[in-house]
């Protein structure tokens, strides 16, 4: 036993190696930069999980790695020096580990813009709960707006059965503001209904009594070959036994208030990159920023 305990602890601590690299592009006078993300354990098997990447030490964006133990994620870069690092946060099965540091330097831009950060910026959730996080969106250069800059905020990349709201839905960026301004997303999971087998029990309760009643009939229907008015009345409410079964069982309100809704699946457990994205337009170009987080559903 102690030597089975010893091999179970060993499976779920195997250390792992962190790989990173990035590579910058200016567009639209701003620096981004592709960030590529490989992880794997010391059985040279791909890990799985979350990971986050940081500047300076401060986490700026998460995703989660693929079945191959990779993932790629593009990162907005304000002006100046930034110090890259990649760190996986570990599974059941791997342990945590980081990246050697990657220098990058982003351009210095005169154009009125805005970037966006999440706070976390990994969340874990089970199926059923829901989680907050705080977005800010920080205007950059706002001193050459020339009227205020609305930005409208979106989320993409959830798992099914899930949802992301945001309150407010738009910011609003004043000329000359240095202040970032913020809104809270709101991640909405769903737990499994229960609903299938209170179906399934009226549904047996109703044969039940059914079945039977019919067959009562039908008997009396037999039974009565030698009474011919029996035979009659009989036939007529066979008829109309099978006539009320096929116009009510078969209705939407009836098996609506008799059977209740249909079940509703849970949220897929998993580990999801969520990317928040943001817009804004002068009318003419439209400015978009987006950064990701990484959700967890138990």
């Amino acid at each position: 036993m102690p030597a089975l305990a010893m091999a179970a602890d060993s499976s779920r601590s195997l250390t792992t190696q962190t790989a990173m690299t990035a590579e910058t592009r200016d567009q639209g006078g701003r620096t981004k930069a592709t960030v590529a993300i490989t992880v794997s354990g010391e059985d040279g098997l791909p890990a799985t999980g979350a990971v986050a990447i940081t500047d300076h030490g401060k986490p700026v964006a998460g995703a989660a790695l693929s079945a191959k133990g990779q993932v790629q994620v593009v990162v907005s870069l304000p002006a100046g020096s930034h110090s890259l690092k990649a760190v996986y946060q570990g599974d059941a099965t791997h342990q945590s580990s980081t990246s050697v540091t990657s220098a990058v330097e982003a351009q210095t831009s005169t154009t009125p813009g805005y970037g966006i950060s999440i706070a976390p910026i990994s969340l874990s959730l089970t199926a059923g709960e829901s989680g907050s996080v705080v977005v800010s969106v920080t205007p950059q250069n706002a001193a050459a707006l020339t009227a205020p800059m609305f930005v409208t905020l979106s989320c993409s990349g959830l798992p099914d059965q899930s949802t992301c709201t945001f309150t407010p839905e738009n910011v609003e960026i004043l000329p000359g503001a240095t202040a970032a301004v913020t809104s809270t997303m709101v991640l909405g999971t769903q737990a499994a209904s229960q609903s299938k087998a209170a179906v399934e029990r009226s549904s047996t309760v109703s044969w039940a009594i059914l079945f039977p009643g019919a067959l009562g009939l039908i008997g009396l229907a037999w039974g009565g070959r030698r009474r011919r008015w029996l035979s009659r009345l009989s036939l007529i409410a066979l008829v109309g036994l099978v006539t009320m079964m096929g116009t009510t069982a078969c209705a939407p309100r009836y098996n609506y208030y008799n059977h209740g809704p249909i079940p509703n699946p849970a949220t897929p457990s998993g580990t999801y990159t969520v990317s928040v994205n943001a817009q804004s337009t002068d009318g003419i170009t439209a400015n978009t920023q987006n950064a990701t987080m990484a959700l967890t559903v138990k």
